[in-house]
């Protein structure tokens, strides 16, 4: 197996390894161990590599290595049982019936894991991003058997972790097993850690294009909670943004804006064309100026183009796209997010809609609090301000949330609705309650203020 000399060869290389480097350590093992490791889809046992109880664990959104993900549902009844962790999943690569002989788990219940939430056979882990990766690495979160879509290698023979690196970086020094899906359609990004021969166990090679992301489609509601949330967005701010029509939206009503940043966990497509436009340039930055700073790509192929090849984007782990100390450095970070529902008094749920885990605990109270310390930064978080329609419309600005509390009150900053911007910053619970129910829908504002007194109190 690999493992132990993926984690010696990282000891001597380090994070920032060059060229020369690579070459010196990697030549000596390629040309003995490439034809040897190199298996076609179709042949591919995983019997051979996979332990009953093992954990198994791949890329989230487009770095998912769909071969070997569906390959492994295709082969699960001779695995003798196994589990597999998920991040967000956009593939059909999962099915609740799955669940005969794997132990689905994940952080997120996004994407294709609803189904697996809402049929029960999902077990998430209520965990700050910014937790994942030291969960990983004491073992707490054991992976052993880790699948990877990587691109191919470069001039050096150095494999490119791609779309993502986030907590993929110490799934790789912890994993018994490394089973790499090289995908030529595959985008070669800059980051922190590249792979070569000798770290890989198995090499399947492919040529696919990487699963889309749903098309982020803004309505009029969605349309004027951005307008709002971008009349905050100062020029020269560093920007987190999370995933989906909401946070696309307010990166599209930034166009003249100047000198923004980016340091986030994920990346989409409103990246591309604010670089592209010069809006995006990353020369304000208090710490990696001119470098955007991502850990994964949830965005389409104009992403995807965009980052290939392309060191104005460098992607890192979650070990630095999320660490409070490095965080802490960065002047006007200004972090946008979402939520399903806010209460009156500021409390945030991002998990749970309808009974159904939905979301996450997640990045948001990572960047919040960051944002909050920052000179100049600002906490966002937007949301409509209802969901569904007719009789079925129902607040989302509540007197009681219907969900866990992912955000406390007391870590809250600026609330926004197309119907204004709540500023809860150094407010009372009256003022907040206040300030919130201006916010709210006005069919719904009556019964907020009669629930407003008893919140005030509890």
């Amino acid at each position: 197996m690999a493992g132990g000399r993926r984690r010696a060869q990282h000891r001597a290389m380090g994070a920032d390894a060059g060229p020369a480097q690579s070459v010196t350590l990697s030549v000596s093992f390629h040309a003995e161990s490439i034809m040897s490791k190199e298996i076609a889809l179709e042949a591919l046992d995983l019997s051979a590599w996979i332990r009953a109880g093992d954990t198994i664990m791949w890329g989230q959104g487009p770095a998912e290595p769909v071969p070997l993900s569906k390959a492994l549902m295709a082969q699960r009844q001779s695995l003798g049982g196994c589990k597999v962790f998920l991040g967000a999943t956009y593939s059909d690569s999962i099915k609740p019936e799955y669940a005969d002989c794997i132990a689905f788990s994940a952080y997120i219940g996004a994407g294709t894991n609803r189904s697996l939430a809402k049929a029960g056979v999902l077990d998430v882990y209520p965990l700050h991003y910014s937790q994942l990766t030291e969960a990983i690495r004491s073992g707490k979160l054991k992976i052993d058997v880790l699948f990877l879509q990587v691109a191919p290698a470069d001039a050096q023979g150095r494999y490119s972790l791609s779309m993502a690196y986030e907590y993929l970086v110490p799934a790789i020094d912890n994993a018994r097993v490394i089973i790499a899906e090289v995908n030529d359609q595959a985008p070669w990004t800059h980051g922190e850690r590249t792979l070569t021969d000798q770290d890989i166990d198995v090499i399947v090679r492919t040529s696919r294009a990487p699963v889309d992301m749903p098309p982020a489609k803004a309505g009029e509601t969605e349309m004027a909670v951005a307008r709002n949330v971008a009349s905050l967005v100062e020029d020269g701010a560093t920007l987190q943004f999370g995933i989906g029509a909401l946070p696309e939206a307010i990166l599209a009503q930034l166009a003249d804006r100047r000198d923004l940043g980016v340091h986030s966990g994920a990346i989409g497509d409103q990246l591309a064309v604010l670089t592209e436009a010069g809006v995006i340039t990353n020369a304000r930055k208090s710490i990696d100026p001119g470098v955007t700073i991502a850990g994964v790509i949830l965005g389409n192929k104009r992403l995807r183009d965009f980052c290939h090849y392309n060191p104005g984007v460098q992607f890192r782990s979650s070990l630095y796209t999320h660490s409070a100390d490095v965080l802490a450095r960065i002047d006007k970070f200004v972090a946008l997010n979402a939520a399903i529902e806010v209460d009156l008094t500021g409390q945030i749920n991002a998990e749970v809609a309808a009974g159904t885990y939905v979301g996450a605990v997640g990045v948001s109270l990572d960047f919040t609090r960051a944002a909050n310390r920052s000179r100049g930064g600002l906490a966002i978080v937007g949301l409509g301000a209802v969901v569904g329609s007719g009789e079925k419309t129902a607040t989302r600005i509540v007197a009681k949330l219907s969900g866990p509390v992912s955000t406390p009150r007391s870590d809250t900053g600026l609330v926004v609705t197309e119907f204004g911007v709540a500023d809860l910053r150094n407010c009372s619970m009256r003022e907040r309650v206040k300030r919130m129910i201006a916010i709210a829908h006005p069919q719904f504002r009556e019964q907020l203020e009669k629930a407003g007194a008893s919140v005030m109190n509890g």
